[in-house]
Protein backbone atom coordinates (compact mmCIF):
# COMPACT_ATOMS: atom_id res chain seq x y z
CA UNK A 1 0.00 0.00 0.00
CA UNK A 2 1.21 3.23 -1.00
CA UNK A 3 2.29 5.18 2.31
CA UNK A 4 -0.50 8.11 3.76
CA UNK A 5 0.71 11.49 3.27
CA UNK A 6 0.04 13.95 5.90
CA UNK A 7 -3.04 15.50 4.10
CA UNK A 8 -3.87 11.49 4.01
CA UNK A 9 -3.89 11.28 7.48
CA UNK A 10 -5.36 14.60 8.18
CA UNK A 11 -8.33 13.62 6.12
CA UNK A 12 -8.87 10.53 7.43
CA UNK A 13 -8.91 11.64 10.65
CA UNK A 14 -11.38 14.66 9.79
CA UNK A 15 -13.81 11.91 8.34
CA UNK A 16 -14.07 10.00 11.55
CA UNK A 17 -15.03 12.27 13.21
CA UNK A 18 -17.83 13.41 11.75
CA UNK A 19 -18.99 9.47 11.44
CA UNK A 20 -18.30 9.24 14.73
CA UNK A 21 -20.50 12.24 15.14
CA UNK A 22 -23.11 10.82 13.27
CA UNK A 23 -23.26 8.01 15.21
CA UNK A 24 -24.47 9.64 18.04
CA UNK A 25 -26.87 11.07 16.84
CA UNK A 26 -28.60 8.36 14.63
CA UNK A 27 -28.50 6.85 18.78
CA UNK A 28 -30.07 9.87 20.35
CA UNK A 29 -32.38 10.34 17.14
CA UNK A 30 -34.13 6.79 17.79
CA UNK A 31 -34.45 7.83 21.22
CA UNK A 32 -36.39 10.98 20.46
CA UNK A 33 -38.46 9.42 18.25
CA UNK A 34 -41.64 9.59 20.01
CA UNK A 35 -40.66 13.64 21.04
CA UNK A 36 -40.34 15.21 18.11
CA UNK A 37 -41.17 14.52 14.12
CA UNK A 38 -38.16 14.23 11.73
CA UNK A 39 -38.43 17.74 10.34
CA UNK A 40 -39.08 19.44 13.22
CA UNK A 41 -35.77 17.74 14.97
CA UNK A 42 -34.11 18.23 11.41
CA UNK A 43 -34.80 21.97 11.30
CA UNK A 44 -34.19 22.14 15.05
CA UNK A 45 -30.24 21.13 14.74
CA UNK A 46 -29.56 23.13 11.91
CA UNK A 47 -30.84 26.35 13.88
CA UNK A 48 -28.32 25.69 16.36
CA UNK A 49 -25.63 24.60 13.91
CA UNK A 50 -26.34 27.99 12.08
CA UNK A 51 -25.65 30.17 15.06
CA UNK A 52 -22.37 28.53 16.00
CA UNK A 53 -21.28 28.92 12.24
CA UNK A 54 -22.12 32.32 12.80
CA UNK A 55 -20.53 32.90 15.49
CA UNK A 56 -16.98 31.37 13.41
CA UNK A 57 -17.80 33.12 10.51
CA UNK A 58 -17.28 36.49 12.46
CA UNK A 59 -13.97 38.38 11.38
CA UNK A 60 -13.56 36.61 8.46
CA UNK A 61 -13.27 37.76 5.29
CA UNK A 62 -15.84 39.57 3.11
CA UNK A 63 -15.62 36.75 0.73
CA UNK A 64 -15.97 33.97 2.88
CA UNK A 65 -19.06 35.35 4.52
CA UNK A 66 -20.92 35.47 0.99
CA UNK A 67 -21.38 33.22 -1.51
CA UNK A 68 -20.32 35.24 -4.76
CA UNK A 69 -19.57 32.38 -7.32
CA UNK A 70 -20.28 29.54 -5.40
CA UNK A 71 -23.99 30.21 -5.28
CA UNK A 72 -25.39 27.54 -7.18
CA UNK A 73 -22.84 24.83 -5.92
CA UNK A 74 -23.80 26.11 -2.43
CA UNK A 75 -27.50 26.20 -3.33
CA UNK A 76 -26.84 22.82 -4.50
CA UNK A 77 -25.23 21.48 -1.21
CA UNK A 78 -28.24 23.13 0.83
CA UNK A 79 -30.72 20.96 -1.42
CA UNK A 80 -29.46 17.50 -0.98
CA UNK A 81 -27.07 17.55 2.10
CA UNK A 82 -28.69 19.59 4.44
CA UNK A 83 -32.64 19.55 3.25
CA UNK A 84 -33.26 16.51 1.55
CA UNK A 85 -31.08 13.48 2.98
CA UNK A 86 -32.27 13.68 6.81
CA UNK A 87 -35.82 13.53 6.13
CA UNK A 88 -35.55 11.57 3.53
CA UNK A 89 -33.51 9.01 5.57
CA UNK A 90 -35.61 9.17 8.55
CA UNK A 91 -38.61 8.53 6.74
CA UNK A 92 -37.38 5.62 4.98
CA UNK A 93 -36.25 4.22 8.10
CA UNK A 94 -40.45 4.51 9.05
CA UNK A 95 -40.97 1.42 6.49
CA UNK A 96 -37.84 -0.99 6.52
CA UNK A 97 -35.34 -2.35 9.13
CA UNK A 98 -32.10 -0.94 10.23
CA UNK A 99 -30.23 -3.87 8.48
CA UNK A 100 -31.17 -2.27 5.09
CA UNK A 101 -30.92 0.91 5.78
CA UNK A 102 -27.43 0.18 6.67
CA UNK A 103 -26.83 -1.71 3.25
CA UNK A 104 -28.09 0.58 1.58
CA UNK A 105 -25.93 3.56 2.85
CA UNK A 106 -23.12 1.36 1.75
CA UNK A 107 -23.99 2.08 -1.72
CA UNK A 108 -22.49 5.42 -0.99
CA UNK A 109 -18.47 5.05 -1.53
CA UNK A 110 -19.50 3.72 -5.36
CA UNK A 111 -22.22 6.31 -5.91
CA UNK A 112 -19.94 9.25 -4.74
CA UNK A 113 -16.84 7.90 -6.83
CA UNK A 114 -19.06 7.44 -10.04
CA UNK A 115 -20.60 11.16 -9.91
CA UNK A 116 -17.48 12.50 -8.77
CA UNK A 117 -15.96 10.76 -12.06
CA UNK A 118 -18.72 12.06 -14.49
CA UNK A 119 -19.57 15.36 -12.74
CA UNK A 120 -16.28 16.81 -11.86
CA UNK A 121 -13.51 14.25 -13.74
CA UNK A 122 -12.32 13.19 -10.19
CA UNK A 123 -10.31 10.18 -11.04
CA UNK A 124 -11.91 6.97 -10.16
CA UNK A 125 -8.96 4.43 -9.28
CA UNK A 126 -8.99 0.64 -9.29
CA UNK A 127 -7.42 1.21 -5.17
CA UNK A 128 -10.91 3.29 -4.44
CA UNK A 129 -13.15 0.65 -5.83
CA UNK A 130 -11.43 -2.20 -4.47
CA UNK A 131 -11.91 0.23 -1.00
CA UNK A 132 -15.65 0.68 -1.51
CA UNK A 133 -16.14 -3.16 -2.28
CA UNK A 134 -14.45 -4.27 0.86
CA UNK A 135 -15.75 -1.52 3.18
CA UNK A 136 -19.41 -2.14 1.78
CA UNK A 137 -18.56 -6.32 2.21
CA UNK A 138 -17.48 -5.13 6.07
CA UNK A 139 -20.89 -3.56 6.16
CA UNK A 140 -22.55 -7.02 5.29
CA UNK A 141 -20.12 -8.36 7.67
CA UNK A 142 -21.07 -6.38 10.43
CA UNK A 143 -25.02 -6.68 10.24
CA UNK A 144 -24.55 -10.50 9.48
CA UNK A 145 -26.33 -11.27 12.93
CA UNK A 146 -29.18 -8.61 12.29
CA UNK A 147 -29.99 -9.87 8.85
CA UNK A 148 -30.19 -13.63 10.22
CA UNK A 149 -32.44 -11.83 13.25
CA UNK A 150 -34.51 -10.57 10.72
CA UNK A 151 -35.05 -13.07 8.69
CA UNK A 152 -33.47 -11.84 5.63
CA UNK A 153 -33.44 -8.88 3.56
CA UNK A 154 -36.63 -8.07 1.86
CA UNK A 155 -37.03 -4.91 -0.94
CA UNK A 156 -39.63 -2.13 0.26
CA UNK A 157 -40.18 1.73 -0.56
CA UNK A 158 -38.46 2.32 2.36
CA UNK A 159 -35.20 0.96 0.77
CA UNK A 160 -35.84 3.08 -2.74
CA UNK A 161 -36.36 6.14 -0.31
CA UNK A 162 -33.12 5.38 1.62
CA UNK A 163 -31.40 5.07 -1.81
CA UNK A 164 -32.80 8.37 -3.04
CA UNK A 165 -31.33 9.78 0.54
CA UNK A 166 -27.87 8.06 -0.12
CA UNK A 167 -27.50 9.32 -3.85
CA UNK A 168 -28.22 12.88 -2.42
CA UNK A 169 -25.40 12.47 0.12
CA UNK A 170 -23.13 11.45 -2.64
CA UNK A 171 -24.42 14.51 -4.75
CA UNK A 172 -23.51 16.22 -1.76
CA UNK A 173 -19.99 15.26 -1.51
CA UNK A 174 -19.31 15.82 -5.21
CA UNK A 175 -20.38 19.54 -4.72
CA UNK A 176 -18.45 20.09 -1.43
CA UNK A 177 -14.92 18.86 -3.48
CA UNK A 178 -16.00 21.48 -6.05
CA UNK A 179 -16.41 24.24 -3.75
CA UNK A 180 -13.35 23.83 -1.34
CA UNK A 181 -10.91 23.99 -4.03
CA UNK A 182 -11.12 27.44 -3.25
CA UNK A 183 -13.16 28.35 -0.35
CA UNK A 184 -12.55 27.32 3.42
CA UNK A 185 -14.46 24.04 4.13
CA UNK A 186 -16.13 26.52 7.52
CA UNK A 187 -17.34 28.97 4.83
CA UNK A 188 -18.75 26.05 2.70
CA UNK A 189 -20.75 24.53 5.47
CA UNK A 190 -21.63 27.64 7.03
CA UNK A 191 -23.48 28.64 3.94
CA UNK A 192 -24.73 25.71 2.21
CA UNK A 193 -26.92 25.23 6.24
CA UNK A 194 -27.44 29.43 6.64
CA UNK A 195 -29.13 28.36 2.65
CA UNK A 196 -30.89 25.49 3.61
CA UNK A 197 -32.49 26.32 6.74
CA UNK A 198 -35.37 28.70 5.64
CA UNK A 199 -36.78 25.48 3.79
CA UNK A 200 -36.00 23.58 6.85
CA UNK A 201 -37.63 25.94 8.95
CA UNK A 202 -41.29 26.28 6.68
CA UNK A 203 -41.49 21.89 6.55
CA UNK A 204 -41.31 22.20 10.57
CA UNK A 205 -43.92 24.03 10.78
CA UNK A 206 -46.18 22.21 8.64
CA UNK A 207 -45.02 19.30 10.23
CA UNK A 208 -45.91 21.01 13.58
CA UNK A 209 -49.79 21.64 12.65
CA UNK A 210 -49.92 17.50 12.44
CA UNK A 211 -47.43 16.80 14.90
CA UNK A 212 -46.21 18.67 17.56
CA UNK A 213 -43.08 18.15 19.82
CA UNK A 214 -43.15 17.18 23.35
CA UNK A 215 -40.83 20.19 24.52
CA UNK A 216 -38.62 19.89 27.58
CA UNK A 217 -35.36 20.93 28.98
CA UNK A 218 -33.98 17.81 28.19
CA UNK A 219 -35.51 17.83 24.78
CA UNK A 220 -33.63 21.27 24.19
CA UNK A 221 -30.84 20.22 25.96
CA UNK A 222 -30.01 17.32 23.27
CA UNK A 223 -31.00 19.44 20.72
CA UNK A 224 -28.60 21.91 21.81
CA UNK A 225 -25.63 18.34 21.83
CA UNK A 226 -26.97 17.95 18.36
CA UNK A 227 -26.84 21.20 16.37
CA UNK A 228 -22.94 21.48 17.95
CA UNK A 229 -21.60 18.30 17.28
CA UNK A 230 -23.21 16.16 14.69
CA UNK A 231 -24.70 19.34 12.93
CA UNK A 232 -21.94 21.68 13.56
CA UNK A 233 -18.44 19.71 13.94
CA UNK A 234 -19.70 16.42 11.80
CA UNK A 235 -20.45 18.71 8.68
CA UNK A 236 -17.46 20.57 9.15
CA UNK A 237 -14.93 18.02 9.64
CA UNK A 238 -16.79 15.89 7.01
CA UNK A 239 -16.45 19.17 4.59
CA UNK A 240 -12.73 19.41 5.35
CA UNK A 241 -11.80 15.59 5.07
CA UNK A 242 -12.96 15.91 1.80
CA UNK A 243 -10.79 18.71 0.77
CA UNK A 244 -7.77 16.03 1.53
CA UNK A 245 -9.22 12.60 0.73
CA UNK A 246 -11.78 14.18 -2.51
CA UNK A 247 -15.12 12.67 -3.03
CA UNK A 248 -14.61 9.24 -3.61
CA UNK A 249 -12.03 8.73 -0.81
CA UNK A 250 -13.71 10.32 1.87
CA UNK A 251 -16.77 8.65 1.34
CA UNK A 252 -15.61 4.87 2.06
CA UNK A 253 -15.55 6.45 5.50
CA UNK A 254 -19.30 6.41 5.65
CA UNK A 255 -19.15 3.57 5.97
CA UNK A 256 -17.53 3.50 9.96
CA UNK A 257 -21.05 4.73 10.67
CA UNK A 258 -22.38 1.44 11.64
CA UNK A 259 -19.13 0.49 12.74
CA UNK A 260 -19.53 3.35 15.47
CA UNK A 261 -22.75 2.49 15.89
CA UNK A 262 -22.56 -1.13 17.12
CA UNK A 263 -19.76 0.58 19.32
CA UNK A 264 -21.97 2.97 21.23
CA UNK A 265 -24.66 0.82 21.40
CA UNK A 266 -22.06 -1.36 23.05
CA UNK A 267 -20.56 1.22 25.47
CA UNK A 268 -24.59 2.91 25.97
CA UNK A 269 -26.59 0.79 25.60
CA UNK A 270 -25.14 -2.64 26.84
CA UNK A 271 -25.72 -4.31 22.92
CA UNK A 272 -23.80 -7.25 21.83
CA UNK A 273 -19.97 -6.89 20.58
CA UNK A 274 -19.11 -9.93 18.77
CA UNK A 275 -17.48 -11.29 16.00
CA UNK A 276 -18.88 -10.03 13.63
CA UNK A 277 -18.69 -6.87 14.20
CA UNK A 278 -14.87 -6.85 14.83
CA UNK A 279 -14.31 -8.27 11.18
CA UNK A 280 -17.04 -6.13 9.73
CA UNK A 281 -15.34 -3.51 11.40
CA UNK A 282 -11.79 -4.64 10.28
CA UNK A 283 -13.01 -4.45 6.61
CA UNK A 284 -14.01 -1.11 6.74
CA UNK A 285 -11.08 0.44 7.86
CA UNK A 286 -8.57 -1.27 5.77
CA UNK A 287 -11.18 -0.63 2.81
CA UNK A 288 -11.00 3.18 3.37
CA UNK A 289 -7.65 3.59 3.57
CA UNK A 290 -6.97 1.71 0.51
CA UNK A 291 -9.42 3.89 -1.34
CA UNK A 292 -7.77 7.11 0.78
CA UNK A 293 -4.29 6.10 -0.17
CA UNK A 294 -5.13 5.51 -3.72
CA UNK A 295 -2.87 5.99 -6.90
CA UNK A 296 -3.12 8.93 -9.13
CA UNK A 297 -3.47 5.90 -12.16
CA UNK A 298 -7.62 6.14 -13.15
CA UNK A 299 -9.58 3.27 -14.66
CA UNK A 300 -10.28 3.79 -18.46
Amino acid sequence: MQKPTLDTIKGVALVNVATCAWATNIIIGRYLSGQIGPLTLTASRYVVASVVFALLLRGKAPEERKPGVDLRLLIAMALTGVVAFAPLLYLGLRFTTAVNGTLMNGLGPLLTGLFAALLIKEPFTTRQIIGSVAALAGVVVLLSGGVAASGGIGVNPGDLLILVAVTMWALYSVAVRKVVKHRSPLSATALSIFLGLPLLIVAAIVESSSNPAQWTPALAGTIIYLGVVPAALGFFSWNAGIKYLGAGGAMVFYNTLPLYGALFGFLFLGETLGPAHLAGGALILSGGLVAATRKKTALS
